[in-house]
C-alpha cells in the first residue's frame, strides 16, 4: 500500500462520511426530527440485518458470550472505521460499549444539530436488535448517556437477562448508571495477520460507503422517489462543495475531470477521461450489491460531484450523457459551459 493509496481512501471516507451526516441533519432541519429519526432508525436497522452476524465472524467473536461478542463487535468494527470506541467487559453477562466524545457519525459542530431521539434511533435500529439476530430473547441493551444530550459520551451496555425480553424491553435508558473507566491493555485486538494495515485503511473507506449506500435506498423508501432525491441531491450539493478542496488535495488533479477520475478509483471504480471534459466510469462501488437501485439513487448521489464541481469553477456544469444505473455501458459526464438564464 503506497502512502498516496492510503490518503485516497481517507479522502473518500471522509467525503461519504459528510454525505451521511449531512442527510441527517437536513432531514431534521428540512423535514421533521420525527422524519430524520424513522430515517436513522431505517439505516441502522438495514446494517444490522446486513453486517452484524457476517461481521461477528470475520471479527473472530462469533464463539464468544452473546453480551460480550455483542460489545466487542461494536468496539472493533467501530475503531476500523476510525470511530473513538471504548470496550469494558465486567462479566459475560455485562459488557459495556461507549463512544467518547468527539462523536464520529454528527462530526464537528453537526452534534449540536442532532436531537436525542435521533440518536435513540440508531440504539433502536441495531443494538436492540441483535439479540433477535442471535436468537438470544434475553439480550438487550441498556444506554446509560447519549453526547447529543450533554453526556461525555455514548454509553451503555449488553446485558443478558434471566427472563426473555419483550419487544419494547429490548432498549432501555438508565441515565444514574455510568460505563466503568476504560482500560486500552484490556480491550481486544485484531489479528494483525488477518488484518494488515492495508486491509483496516480500505475497511475504513468501506465503513463510510455502506452508510451511504444504505441510507439513498432508506430515504427513497420513507419518502418517495422524488422527495428524496430533492432533499439528498441538494445534501450531496452542499457536502460537495463544502468538503471539495479538502478532499481534491488528497487527489491531485490536473482538472476537474481528473479529480473525477481520481476519487472514483479511490472508492474502487473503473474510470477514465475520454477526451476533455468527458469522463466516464465502468462501475458504481457505492450501489455494489444493492438489487435493483431505483433511478432516484443517482440523483441523490450526482449531487456530491455537482457541487464539488460548484466549488471548483462555477461557470459550469455536469451534463449526464449515460447511466450505467439504466442499462448503458457506463455514467459518462461531460463538464461544460454552464448555462446563463
Amino acid at each position: 500500500m503506497q502512502d498516496d493509496e492510503a490518503k485516497a481512501w481517507d479522502a473518500v471516507a471522509e467525503w461519504y462520511h459528510g454525505f451521511f451526516t449531512g442527510m441527517v441533519l437536513a432531514a431534521v432541519s428540512r423535514r421533521s426530527a420525527a422524519d430524520a429519526e424513522d430515517f436513522v432508525f431505517a439505516v441502522f436497522r438495514r446494517q444490522q440485518q446486513a453486517l452484524f452476524l457476517p461481521g461477528l465472524q470475520k471479527l473472530g467473536l462469533d464463539r464468544k458470550p452473546h453480551a460480550v461478542a455483542c460489545a466487542q463487535y461494536h468496539f472493533l468494527s467501530n475503531a476500523i472505521g476510525g470511530v473513538s470506541v471504548e470496550w469494558v467487559g465486567e462479566s459475560d453477562r455485562k459488557s459495556w460499549v461507549r463512544y467518547p466524545p468527539p462523536r464520529w457519525i454528527w462530526a464537528g459542530t453537526a452534534i449540536a444539530g442532532v436531537p436525542g431521539r435521533v440518536s435513540a434511533a440508531m440504539m433502536r435500529g441495531w443494538h436492540a436488535q441483535n439479540g433477535v439476530s442471535l436468537g438470544n430473547p434475553r439480550l438487550g441493551f441498556v444506554c446509560t448517556g447519549q453526547t447529543v444530550e450533554g453526556d461525555a459520551g455514548l454509553e451503555g451496555y449488553y446485558h443478558e437477562y434471566d427472563r426473555d425480553l419483550a419487544p419494547e424491553e429490548r432498549l432501555r435508558f438508565a441515565r444514574h448508571e455510568e460505563a466503568p473507566r476504560f482500560d486500552p491493555a484490556r480491550a481486544p485486538v485484531l489479528a494483525s495477520d488477518s488484518w494488515p494495515v492495508a486491509r483496516i485503511k480500505k475497511a475504513k473507506r468501506n465503513y463510510a460507503l455502506a452508510y451511504v449506500r444504505t441510507a439513498i435506498p432508506a430515504a427513497i423508501q420513507l419518502w418517495g422517489a422524488a422527495e428524496a432525491s430533492a432533499l439528498l441531491g441538494l445534501t450531496g450539493k452542499l457536502i460537495g462543495m463544502q468538503l471539495y478542496r479538502q478532499v481534491a488535495e488528497a487527489l491531485p488533479a490536473a482538472d476537474f475531470a481528473g479529480f473525477m477520475v481520481a476519487l472514483a478509483r479511490a472508492q474502487g471504480d473503473e474510470a477514465e477521461v475520454v477526451a476533455p471534459g468527458v469522463v466516464r466510469q465502468r462501475s458504481w462501488t457505492l450501489m455494489q450489491g444493492v438489487p435493483d437501485p431505483h433511478p432516484a439513487a443517482f440523483a441523490c448521489w450526482n449531487g456530491l460531484l455537482e457541487g464539488a464541481l460548484a466549488a471548483h469553477d462555477r461557470f459550469a456544469e455536469l451534463q449526464v450523457a449515460s447511466r450505467l444505473d439504466l442499462g448503458d455501458p457506463c455514467f459518462e459526464w461531460r463538464i461544460v459551459p454552464r448555462r446563463r438564464a
